[in-house]
Order: C-alpha cells, then sequence, then structure tokens
C-alpha cells in the first residue's frame, strides 16, 4: 500500500501532463466537428428524394469498420512521401506535408480521421430525431414566409435539443478515451505530440507493468469523464 503516492507523482509528471493536454485538444476539436457533420449529413438525407438510401449506406459505412483496420488504412493517406493526400495536394500545388510526422499538425489530421469515422453513427441518431419533429411546424412555418435558416433555428435546432445532449454526451465520454488512433497512426508521437491519457495509461499498465501508477491515471480519466458529463447535463438542461 503506497497510499497517495502515485497521485503525488502524477502531478510532478510532465509526460503524463501532456497527455491530459493532447485529450483536451483532441476532445475541443473532435466533438463540435463531429456533431456539425452528423448533424449536416442528416438533415441532407432527411428528405424522400431517388437513391437517398444508398447516400445513407455510403455515410455510415465508415462507422461499420474497425478503428484499427480505419487508422490503418489512414496511414496510407497520410504517408508523406507516397500518400493519396500529398498527391491530390501536389497535383494543385500544396505541400508535401508531414502529416503524422509533424507534431504541429499530427493531432489534427487525427481528429480528422476519427470524426469521419464517427459521424455516420451520430448522423443517424440525429436522423431519429429529425424524424420525430411534426412536419405541422414546417408547414406553418413556410406559410409564414420563414427561410430554411430561421426554420432551422427556431424549429430543427430546438426539436432535437434532447438528441443533441445523447450526441454531445456521447462524444464526450468516447473521445476522452481515445486511444486506437493514435496507437496505430503515431504511438503517441512524434515527441509525444499525440500522446493521450488512454494511451499513456496502456503504456504504464502494460508495457511498464506499472499497473498501481496506471490505475491512478484512470480515476484521473474517470473524474474528467465524470466533470465533463455533468456539465454537459446542465447546460443541456437535461436529466442523466
Amino acid at each position: 500500500f503506497v497510499g497517495l503516492k502515485n497521485f503525488i507523482r502524477l502531478t510532478q509528471d510532465t509526460v503524463f501532463m501532456k497527455s491530459i493536454v493532447n485529450t483536451f485538444v483532441f476532445v475541443i476539436l473532435v466533438v463540435p466537428l463531429q456533431v456539425c457533420l452528423a448533424l449536416g449529413l442528416a438533415l441532407m438525407i432527411n428528405r424522400k428524394m431517388k437513391g437517398i438510401s444508398v447516400y445513407r449506406l455510403a455515410f455510415f459505412a465508415p462507422t461499420v469498420l474497425s478503428l484499427v483496420v480505419v487508422s490503418i488504412l489512414w496511414t496510407y493517406i497520410y504517408n508523406p512521401n507516397n500518400g493519396l493526400l500529398n498527391s491530390l495536394l501536389g497535383s494543385v500545388g500544396i505541400g508535401p506535408f508531414k502529416f503524422l510526422n509533424d507534431p504541429k499538425t499530427a493531432m489534427l489530421c487525427i481528429v480528422i480521421l476519427s470524426a469521419w469515422q464517427g459521424c455516420g453513427f451520430q448522423m443517424m441518431i440525429f436522423l431519429s430525431g429529425l424524424k420525430g419533429v411534426s412536419q405541422s411546424l414546417y408547414e406553418a412555418a413556410r406559410v409564414e414566409g420563414a427561410n430554411r435558416w430561421q426554420i432551422f433555428t427556431h424549429i430543427t435546432w430546438p426539436s432535437i435539443s434532447k438528441t443533441t445532449f445523447l450526441v454531445t454526451t456521447m462524444l464526450i465520454i468516447s473521445s476522452f478515451q481515445v486511444f486506437d488512433q493514435a496507437f496505430i497512426l503515431t504511438r503517441g508521437g512524434p515527441g509525444n505530440a499525440t500522446i493521450t491519457l488512454v494511451y499513456y495509461i496502456y503504456n504504464n499498465g502494460f508495457n511498464n507493468l506499472n499497473m498501481g501508477y496506471a490505475s491512478s491515471i484512470s480515476m484521473v480519466l474517470f473524474l474528467i469523464i465524470l466533470v465533463f458529463s455533468v456539465l454537459n447535463t446542465r447546460l443541456n438542461n437535461a436529466d442523466i
């Protein structure tokens, strides 16, 4: 029994502090980006038109793939030498970029991958919420001369507030637990630029076999997720 020794050690661990900063940066970037993408796609496919089911399937398909598979796929896309993205940018005279090998862009690359892979699932949740909005509200708004933006801000958005709360809560919890992408794409590098809390827990618990220290980091992660989940609940005026 070591008492609070592991928690005291956390306050002096610069890598732990870096992992907290990186995790917060990831959450701050990926949550609003994924919510906006998912809601935009849901609004796009929430209409009756020929072949709309094909678009729904295409947008949802990345969610079915394992994060490990998706991460391996994107390592080839982000490859600085002969990757697809640099090839496309080079064709218009931009780049090349180091992407995952650059500390300034590595986390942003992981954010983009994560938003692309996960937005399909959130899209389906938003679509379910949109299906529950009464069409009579839209018809009345059109009769009154409301434009699309006014309809969205005064009818659609308020009507799916509970759905938005569910999506944001799920995203916050899952984003704080980001691991696969950092593990497969960068191994926490370059220079700990993408090391996250869960990745640091994994390193200490399974690579260094320091389970006590890893458990103390896990407790910190649990408290962070709890605080943000409660805060999100308060902001959305919803009950857990």
